[in-house]
């Protein structure tokens, strides 16, 4: 019966046209190596080399057997690595890059997606800042990412918007709330807004700049501050406004300012969601996973972009 065994020894005794020296690569002993050339041999029924001198030369019955023999032995060392990579994916860890707020209605599912189906797996959601994570992902410390991409530099990284978010206005004060705020009205109002150590490249804020440019003015920030979440408390204390995506708006105002609510913008702004990766990265199947999942997981709770 041909075995792979006999196939190395023949490929191996074929490119250095010597038995003892197909032995020294694969590191058998050179009666080893002969044995199995003589047993394909008989397996086949043809014979493959001729012996010349010290050497030996092969016939062009082994000139034909050559590529299949290659490619029998590429497909097996194919199917080694796919399994050896299945084997770890299943066990290793996964890492992936997410935006700050999107740990308020994402993260926590998208984690329990991953360990529903592999329940082995170590899992890392990576960053607080889109700009931040794209940074990473040019640096090639991750290789994918949900990310906010109004803020995002596109050089260097190819992005997939995959959902939109509105953004809306909070506040305390019902009367700031029975029509939906302009871009004059907003720009007087006082706010307090998170992302502070990011505040340049924020998503939120570059389109509310980008909404106030008709004015001449930009958001007048009177409290800056890191997470959302302090930023919505302060609101419930009437201290300030805010402007923020829909979704962390609807999570956090019950819990943590049940007098506030919040107003669209007019016109309306949105945000849009997106999957990053680094332009022409071939993407490891756990990269694939988190890319599938965050993107059924963005969807369920913003508005579906690219969706037919």
């Amino acid at each position: 019966m041909l075995s792979l065994h006999q196939l190395r020894c023949f490929l191996a005794t074929y490119e250095h046209g010597s038995l003892t020296g197909a032995a020294d690569e694969l590191g058998y002993a050179q009666p080893s190596v002969s044995e199995q050339v003589r047993a394909l041999e008989k397996t086949l029924g043809v014979q493959l080399f001729r012996r010349v001198g010290r050497g030996v030369v092969p016939t062009t019955i082994a000139d034909t057997l050559r590529p299949h023999a290659e490619k029998v032995l590429a497909s097996v060392e194919e199917a080694r690595q796919a399994v050896q990579s299945a084997k770890t994916f299943e066990t290793g860890t996964i890492r992936f890059g997410m935006f700050g707020v999107a740990r308020l209605y994402a993260s926590a599912g998208l984690i329990a997606d991953v360990l529903a189906r592999y329940p082995g797996v170590r899992v890392e959601l990576v960053g607080q800042n889109s700009t931040e994570v794209a940074d990473d992902l040019r640096r090639g410390r991750l290789e994918a990412a949900m990310l906010a991409v109004s803020g995002v530099q596109s050089e260097g990284i190819t992005i997939t918007p995959v959902a939109r978010e509105e953004l809306v206005y909070i506040s305390a004060d019902p009367a700031r709330l029975t029509t939906p705020v302009t871009a004059r009205r907003l720009a007087e109002a006082s706010l307090v807004m998170p992302e502070t150590t990011w505040r340049h490249d924020d998503s939120t804020r570059i389109l509310l700049r980008q909404m106030l440019h008709e004015t001449g003015r930009n958001p007048q920030t009177r409290i800056e501050v890191e997470d959302v979440e302090t930023a919505v408390e302060l609101v419930g204390m009437g201290l300030a406004d805010s402007v923020i995506p829909r979704g962390a708006a609807e999570q956090l105002i019950p819990r943590l300012a049940p007098g506030a609510g919040w107003v669209s913008l007019r016109p309306k702004q949105w945000d849009t969601f997106g999957i990053v990766h680094r332009t022409g990265a071939v993407l490891s199947p756990a990269a694939q996973l988190m890319i599938e999942l965050a993107t059924t997981r963005i969807r369920t709770v913003a508005e579906p972009l690219g969706v037919s």
